[in-house]
């Protein structure tokens, strides 16, 4: 069993950068796929980025590419998402998920951290 909790979010204002953690519990860290996503107000969950249990292999969403940036401490059981130049777009509770296959769903999620980014 996984447990991921994040923390980070808050209110920031249109340009500026916040950096969301996702911290884990269980020695088997270092053999999970984690990725973020993100769900706005009646809106579904969209994936926005991933990290494989390596740190070797990370795709993001386009809508966040050169502003986002994920990584991993495998020695910490952190996965961080480091966001800059927000955008109100970017507003919405923030979930880190994890799983230990390589590909498709993912089992095991956080209970969300929200960002609110003010124009």
């Amino acid at each position: 069993q996984v447990q991921l909790v994040e923390s980070g979010g808050g209110l920031v204002q249109a340009g500026g950068s916040l950096r969301l953690s996702c911290a884990a519990s269980g020695s088997t860290f270092n053999r999970l796929r984690v990725a973020w996503f993100r769900q706005a107000p009646g809106k579904e969950r969209d994936f926005v980025a991933s990290i494989n249990w390596s740190g070797g292999s990370i795709s993001y969403v386009d809508r966040v590419k050169d502003r986002f940036t994920i990584s991993r401490d495998n020695a910490k059981n952190m996965v961080y998402l480091q966001m800059n130049s927000l955008k109100p777009e970017d507003t919405a509770v923030y979930y880190c998920a994890g799983d230990f296959m390589t590909i498709g769903k993912y089992a095991y999620w956080g209970q969300g951290t929200q960002v609110t980014v003010s124009s």
